[in-house]
C-alpha cells in the first residue's frame, strides 16, 4: 500500500510540473514562419525548450506554397516534394535541420504511391538513419485536390554555452 501512494505522488508531481510548463509562455512558443503559408485558427508549430535543445512540433503540411496555392494537382510525387519543401523551410526557420527531425507521420489517400513517397522523402532526410514514421491511409483529408498531408517533430540541440 506504501508504495503505490509514494508512486501515486510522483505521478502527481509529474503531471503538475507538465502543466506548469505548459503555462510558461518562455517554455512554448507557437510560430507562423513567413516562409510557408500562414494558417487560419491554428499555428503551423510549436517549439518547446527542453533545455539543451528544443522540440519543434509541426502541423500537418500540405503541398501549398507560401501564397496558399496548390502546387501539383493530380500529382503525387510533387505534391509530396512540396509537403517536404515546406516541412523543411518550418524546420530552417526553428533554427534547425532536416536531420534533426526524429518523427514523421503521414496521412496519404492511397497507398499505391508509397513507393514515390519513400523516393521523394529520401532527397530529404538521413536514409542512413531515418526518423521513426507512421503512416495511415484515410479516405479524405481537408481538401479534395490535396493528396498527402504529413506531420512532423525534430529535436534540435542547442549550442553549448
Amino acid at each position: 500500500m506504501r508504495k503505490q501512494f509514494f508512486l501515486s505522488v510522483a505521478t502527481l508531481l509529474s503531471v503538475a510540473s507538465c502543466v506548469h510548463a505548459q503555462s510558461d509562455k518562455f517554455s512554448v512558443q507557437l510560430i507562423n514562419p513567413p516562409e510557408v503559408v500562414q494558417p487560419n485558427g491554428y499555428s503551423q508549430a510549436a517549439v518547446i525548450d527542453l533545455g539543451v535543445s528544443k522540440m519543434v512540433i509541426l502541423s500537418g503540411q500540405v503541398p501549398l506554397n507560401v501564397k496558399g496555392e496548390l502546387i501539383g494537382k493530380d500529382n503525387f510525387e510533387q505534391q509530396a516534394e512540396q509537403v517536404f519543401v515546406n516541412i523543411q523551410k518550418m524546420i530552417t526557420a526553428a533554427g534547425g535541420k532536416m536531420s534533426d527531425i526524429v518523427k514523421l507521420s503521414y496521412f496519404i489517400l492511397d497507398t499505391k504511391h508509397l513507393k514515390t513517397l519513400r523516393a521523394v522523402r529520401d532527397k530529404y532526410i538521413d536514409v542512413q538513419h531515418p526518423p521513426a514514421s507512421t503512416l495511415v491511409q484515410v479516405s479524405g483529408l481537408f481538401r479534395d485536390d490535396v493528396l498527402l498531408e504529413i506531420e512532423a517533430t525534430a529535436v534540435i540541440n542547442l549550442p553549448k554555452h
